[in-house]
């Protein structure tokens, strides 16, 4: 099944993510690797009227040192964990 029509946003930040996410409001999913979220549209159990796709905040990527404390970040993959130093 076709899944409805939408808007798709591609924030580059985190602060525009939230920005959209607060102007949005409830109309908004975030779209991060859509696992769960596209087949539950594609059924139609899902309708939002706005896609926010958070895959190209580079902000939510990556392992880093800040400070004394390691950070991973959120959209940090199964394999750059497995593959990191």
């Amino acid at each position: 099944m076709i899944p409805p029509s939408f808007e798709y946003h591609a924030p580059r930040t985190v602060s525009d993510a939230i920005a959209l996410l607060t102007s949005l409001g409830s109309e908004a999913k975030l779209l991060a690797g859509g696992h769960s979220l596209l087949p539950m549209m594609k059924l139609r159990f899902a309708q939002p009227e706005h896609l926010i796709d958070i895959n190209r905040i580079p902000e939510l990527k990556g392992i880093r040192l800040e400070g004394d404390e390691l950070v991973i970040g959120a959209m940090t993959s199964e394999t750059e964990l497995i593959n990191s130093t």
